[in-house]
Formats: C-alpha cells, structure tokens, sequence
C-alpha cells in the first residue's frame, strides 16, 4: 500500500508560496486565476488535465467566460497541503503561460 501524503506545515507551506507568486492559501487549499477568453481556457483546462492525469493529482477547476480559477489541495491527505499541490501549481503556472493567459491577483 502507498504511503499517504504528508501534509506541509504552514511555515513550509508559506516558503513554498514564496516561490509561486500569485499563488494564495485559502485555508487548506491554494488558489490562482488566469484571465483568458473561454475557448481558450477550454484548451488550457485540457492541457492541464492531461499533465494530472500523468502525475496522479488534480485541482479543482472553475471556468468562466474569461477567467480560469484553479484551486489546489491533497484530499488524500484530508484536504491538507502537500509537496504535490505546490509541484501542480509551478506545472499550472508553465502551461498558462504557454497559452498566453493573464495571471490575476
């Protein structure tokens, strides 16, 4: 059996949002948006999902007519923060880019 994930401690998870601007904890979870036209977030929500598909962790995902919100927690870890949330967020923040997304905030 998989050992479970090891939720951070809030001075490791405030270093880690140091190093991920933009990023922002809310509670037990980190949030980011993106403005990007609505076609465009679809492609981008798309090449997200694949890249969690290939590391095994998801975020959740709220798409409007221009603006992508991602927010990023380890249910496995009871919704607590985890090296992988932060890992996701930095993959997140190279795809927007690559599709030319507006980070906001």
């Amino acid at each position: 059996m998989a050992d479970s994930p090891v939720p951070l401690s809030d001075t490791e998870i405030e270093e880690r949002l140091r190093a991920l601007p933009g990023w922002v904890r809310s509670g037990h979870e980190i949030t980011r948006s993106f403005g990007i036209r609505y076609h465009g977030g679809v492609a981008m929500i798309v090449h997200v999902a694949d890249v969690e598909r290939l590391i095994g962790h998801h975020a959740d995902i709220d798409l409007r007519w221009d603006t992508v919100r991602f927010g990023i927690t380890t249910h496995d870890a009871g919704h607590r923060l985890t090296e992988a949330d932060f890992d996701l967020a930095a993959r997140i923040d190279a795809i927007a880019a690559a599709h030319d997304a507006r980070p906001i905030g």
